[in-house]
């Protein structure tokens, strides 16, 4: 588990040091998470360490976002003339991401039932 979690301090120091270098106006640690995204998908798995590092992490995910919404909260009253543009983007962003979720769970399930269909068909 300790080698899962110094895999991923080492992407979060290498988003952010991409980061200063480059001057991006992203965080470092969305820099990090796209170069592990990439990595995995070159390696085509994750290893034990890292998963279990991850569950660990997702178990606590409420406590991860919880500093975002308290900021969000504290400067709420900058957002007060643009309320509307606000609550577009947030519905906007909602059904956009519904929308996504459900494609992707479709196409997901039309992948897994062909490859079962085939698996069958070779069986007979």
């Amino acid at each position: 588990m300790l080698r899962g979690f110094l895999i991923l301090v080492l992407f979060f120091l290498l988003g952010e040091a991409l980061r200063l270098v480059f001057v991006l106006p992203i965080s470092g640690g969305v820099l990090g998470m796209i170069l592990i995204t990439l990595t995995l998908m070159l390696q085509g798995r994750v290893s034990n360490e890292l998963a279990t590092a991850s569950q660990g992490l997702i178990s606590v995910l409420v406590l991860l976002i919880m500093p975002g919404v308290v900021g969000a909260f504290f400067t709420v009253s900058q957002y007060q003339e643009q309320w509307l543009a606000v609550i577009a983007a947030l519905l906007l962003g909602t059904v956009l991401s519904v929308l996504t979720t459900l494609l992707l769970m479709r196409a997901l399930v039309r992948t897994g039932q062909r490859s079962r269909l085939g698996e069958g068909g070779a069986d007979d």
